[in-house]
This record gives structure tokens, C-alpha cells and sequence, in this order.
């Protein structure tokens, strides 16, 4: 009881920011003295700091607020993308402390960018202070088809000296949508479809508050669902999956655009007036809606947040994205529905991969490898 109830309070501070004593004792239904005892043991612990607030609102003692020592315990997250490499060090309580990057040349194999990583995460603790400590490491992979290559986080482990299991690894849209539910646009809400288009569209889909990762953590190819039999022909083999009418490059083809070409200036252009490429936006906003109404009649998720690539798109073409959606959604499923974009923007899935990273400090602060 003692562990569950010090990991509710750290977990709490680590999702809402410093919390006063006070509040921390009505939201988690404990009372004054239990709270002051679990908050005395994770300071004490070097997880939390307790300090007295800076204005007093009423008289008599203030009550001390707990917040979590970002600066002395972080995660390191990792993100593999179709054309860069990412890796960030995120201290608890979701601040990025570091953020590194660099090019992937297309084509390359996960295995071949361990190297780079290694790179990446080595150059961010050439000066991480001598009092800091790493409760975990994550990686975020990004791949529309398969699922994480286990090889991939085995050997970043190996190759930085990490004791097993050394990176957890997920799917870039399973934590990219974990981040946007945690601390995102999605905060607080338990149903949500998280769509991710960098370029392939894959999702990340929570329901009652957890996350559906599928058998081999591989569910959540929803551009592979087939919507359009006529279409054209896909890479996984099929006609008209759902990347080939919605996606990046079914906007670049719209709009006549050479493989390669940055989605935003097409985007830019319709904004402006640009007849070819406002037509490119409507074909794809009106069969990203399409999607999006299948998807919200399986699942009935309160909210629908757009990521990556589908974050600008839905902004530039949110109103065909909605007519489609109408025409289309069962009434109850979307009276009461949502369409947002993304908060978190690029940084989501490196977010998405800390939240993993932390969970056993988070379940267990006295014995997750970093306390004392």
C-alpha cells in the first residue's frame, strides 16, 4: 500500500506539475499526515522537492508544494523517423532538457542507425551533472507495416552499457498518442484516436484510458485499411489503402508535385489562392475525413487528434474533413466528437517514449533504480 500510494503521489506531480500538499491531499483521498509522510520520503529520495509557495493566499502555516526534480531525473527517449533521428533527455514531470537530431538517408535499415543514436545520446551526456540519474530509456520507431524491431533497442542497450532490458521500444503513433493523453491536447480524456502521418498514416488508440497495442504491440495500421478497391496501388501490395488517398503523397500526386516536395509549400500555396493545389487539399482533406468517420464508428473516441504531417493538413482542410465526417459518422458517434490537432507537435512521440521510460519510477519511486 505504502509503494502504491508514494507512486500515486509522484505520479501525480510528474503528470500536473508542482501540487501544494494541500491539494495533493483532495486529490488523491489521502489524508494531511499520510501525504506529508510520502512527500517527506520521495524528497528525501531525491525524486521531489518540497518547498514553501511564494505568496501565501490566506492565513496561517502554507502548505509546502511538492514538485518533481527535473533536472536530476530523466529518461532518455529516442525517436527513429522516416528521415531523421531523434533522441531527447526529458526530465520527470515531461520537461525536454536536451533535444538532439540528425539526418536519415532514405532507404536506411533500422539496424543501421544505431550508430547514429549512440551518437546522438552520447553527445546529450557529455555534461548531464554529476547529481543526475537516468530512470530509463525508450525508443519511438516509426514504420507503417511491422512492428518494432526488437534488434533495434537490444543494441542501443549494448552499445551504451545499459544493464537488460536497456531500451523499451514502441511504435512512433502508439507514444506519440500516449503523450498527447498524458500531457497533451487529450489530457484527461479515456477515448481518443491518434493519427500519425509522416508520410505513411498509422494511429494510436487508447480506449478506457490504455493504450491498444494488438498482438507484437502491432496494431494501429490504419492506412493499410482499404477504402477506395479503384484506387492506386500501394506499397504494402493493396489498391487504395487508405495512405494512397489521405497521405503526404497522395497530396504531392494531387498536386503534381515531385516525390520529396516539402507538403507545407503545397499547403502554402492553396492558403493563397493557388486553384491545383487547393483542389490537391480537398481530395485528400475530404478522404482523410472518409477515414476518420470508419475509425470513429469502431471506436467512438471523444476526441480525434491529428499528428505529424496530418496535423497541418487537417488545419488547412478541416472543414471538408468535418462535411465527409457528418455525412458519414453515426450520429452518436460523432455528436460528441473532437477533431484537434496535435499540442505537442514533433516532440510528441520522444514525450510519448520518456512516459514509458519512467513507468517503473513511476510504479515503484523507492525501488525503480534511481532513489537514494
Amino acid at each position: 500500500m505504502r509503494r502504491q500510494n508514494l507512486g500515486a503521489v509522484l505520479r501525480y506531480v510528474h503528470v500536473h506539475g508542482p501540487t501544494s500538499r494541500a491539494e495533493l491531499t483532495g486529490r488523491l483521498g489521502l489524508n494531511r499526515s499520510t501525504i506529508g509522510a510520502l512527500a517527506a520520503d520521495l524528497a528525501a529520495a531525491g525524486l521531489v522537492t518540497e518547498e514553501v509557495p511564494t505568496t501565501a493566499r490566506r492565513a496561517g502555516r502554507p502548505s509546502l508544494v511538492v514538485s518533481p526534480r527535473s533536472e536530476r531525473v530523466y529518461a532518455q527517449a529516442v525517436s527513429i523517423e522516416p528521415g531523421r533521428l531523434r533522441a531527447a533527455r526529458v526530465g520527470l514531470g515531461g520537461q525536454i532538457l536536451d533535444r538532439r537530431e540528425t539526418s536519415r538517408a532514405s532507404g536506411t535499415a533500422l539496424p543501421d542507425t544505431v550508430g547514429d543514436l549512440v551518437r546522438l545520446i552520447r553527445a546529450m551526456g557529455q555534461d548531464p551533472g554529476a547529481d543526475t540519474v537516468c530512470a530509463g530509456s525508450a525508443v519511438a520507431v516509426a514504420d507503417s507495416t511491422r512492428g518494432v524491431d526488437e534488434t533495434v533497442p537490444a543494441a542501443l542497450g549494448a552499445a551504451l552499457g545499459l544493464p537488460a532490458p536497456g531500451f523499451v521500444a514502441g511504435d512512433l503513433a502508439d507514444l506519440a498518442a500516449l503523450a498527447e493523453h498524458t500531457r497533451g491536447v487529450a489530457a484527461g480524456i479515456d477515448d481518443l484516436v491518434y493519427l500519425h502521418g509522416d508520410p505513411g498514416i498509422s494511429a494510436g488508440i487508447v480506449t478506457g484510458g490504455r493504450l491498444v497495442t494488438g498482438h507484437g504491440g502491432r496494431s494501429g495500421k490504419v492506412g493499410h485499411m482499404v477504402v477506395n478497391p479503384h484506387g492506386h496501388r500501394c506499397g504494402c501490395g493493396s489498391r487504395g489503402c487508405w495512405d494512397t488517398e489521405a497521405g503526404v503523397t497522395a497530396l504531392l500526386r494531387r498536386a503534381g508535385a515531385p516525390a520529396g516536395t516539402d507538403p507545407l509549400a503545397i499547403l502554402r500555396a492553396a492558403a493563397l489562392g493557388d486553384t491545383v493545389a487547393r483542389n490537391a487539399l480537398r481530395g485528400v482533406a475530404d478522404w482523410l475525413g472518409f477515414g476518420v468517420a470508419n475509425l470513429v464508428n469502431v471506436f467512438n473516441p471523444d476526441v480525434v487528434v491529428f499528428g505529424g504531417a496530418l496535423r497541418e493538413v487537417y488545419a488547412a482542410g478541416a472543414a471538408t474533413v468535418r462535411r465527409r465526417l457528418d455525412a458519414m459518422a453515426l450520429p452518436a458517434s460523432r455528436e460528441h466528437l473532437q477533431l484537434r490537432p496535435g499540442a505537442l507537435g514533433p516532440d510528441a512521440p520522444l514525450i510519448g517514449a520518456a512516459e514509458v521510460a519512467f513507468e517503473n519510477l513511476l510504479t515503484d519511486p523507492l525501488n525503480g533504480g534511481v532513489a537514494g
